[in-house]
């Protein structure tokens, strides 16, 4: 999407407030992202996919500090954690790593099933796989609230389950939506992006608001999720992130009524 942002870094005309080069071209993407143009390329996908990448700090947090040591949504840790375990390392499960990523494996799946027969329209896949994950995030929070502050192994897996899935179809869809740097789970790639495409490096510096606001609210998910973990009930982040998925799908369904470019994906 060529937005305002792009615009105003190529034109050179726009000046910082404080006189930092780079640093208008910079805000105005931040700007973008929350506030894009609903006629643009990808139209209110960018914000949609910020709030996603809350979730997926939110979930993260309850699973590591209440599940124990495993991610429902960040697989690179899983295949790390699952080498820990492998190795005896205490406090890590072979058990749980796997189940993780087969849960997670399978919400892919029912995710890009979904994509397969919503790919053309992307306000109705985002909210039908929105709907579908909160489903999912629903039955963890009944699970988590049942299950008090610290799960029996049975109700410990069946969360993992539950989640993982739920985080799959986040994944699966997003992945489908190709909205660039919001992948929602992954943060890796982001961070190599504003370095390897900075000035310092010769690059353009371009997207690098973007980047910056896709790790600051999964910093922020994962921030607010701790607190609440650890200074209320356990299950509050899971509640917030339904809230929040919930919330999303409204949005991407009332907003999928007029048709309008970024409905549709460009080949």
């Amino acid at each position: 999407m060529v937005g305002r942002a792009d615009a105003g870094g190529m034109n050179g005309t726009q000046s910082s407030p404080c006189g930092t080069p780079g640093l208008t071209p910079v805000l105005a993407d931040i700007r973008d992202t929350f506030r894009p143009d609903r006629t643009g390329r990808h139209g209110p996908l960018p914000p949609l996919l910020v709030s996603m990448t809350l979730v997926t700090g939110l979930v993260d947090s309850f699973s590591y500090l209440v599940l124990g040591h495993v991610f429902v949504a960040n697989m690179t840790g899983n295949v790390v954690f699952l080498g820990f375990a492998l190795a005896g390392a205490p406090g890590f499960s072979i058990t749980a790593s796997l189940v993780a990523m087969v849960a997670f494996a399978a919400g892919a799946l029912l995710g890009g099933r979904l994509g397969t027969r919503h790919r053309e329209h992307r306000a109705r896949l985002h909210s039908t796989a929105a709907l579908a994950q909160a489903v999912f995030v629903a039955a963890g929070l009944v699970l988590a609230a049942a299950s008090g502050g610290t799960p029996a192994p049975g109700y410990r897996y069946a969360l993992i389950v539950v989640l993982g899935i739920s985080m799959g179809i986040q994944n699966a869809s997003a992945r489908t939506l190709a909205v660039p740097d919001l992948t929602t789970t992954v943060l890796t790639l982001t961070l190599t992006g504003i370095a390897a495409d900075s000035r310092l490096a010769g690059g353009p510096d371009a997207k690098a608001g973007r980047r910056l606001v896709s790790i600051a609210a999964m910093l922020a998910g994962a921030a607010v999720g701790a607190v609440l973990v650890r200074h209320t009930e356990a299950f509050i982040p899971l509640a917030l992130a339904l809230a929040t998925i919930v919330a999303g799908a409204a949005v991407s369904r009332r907003s999928g009524r007029e048709d309008s470019p970024w409905l549709h994906p460009q080949h």
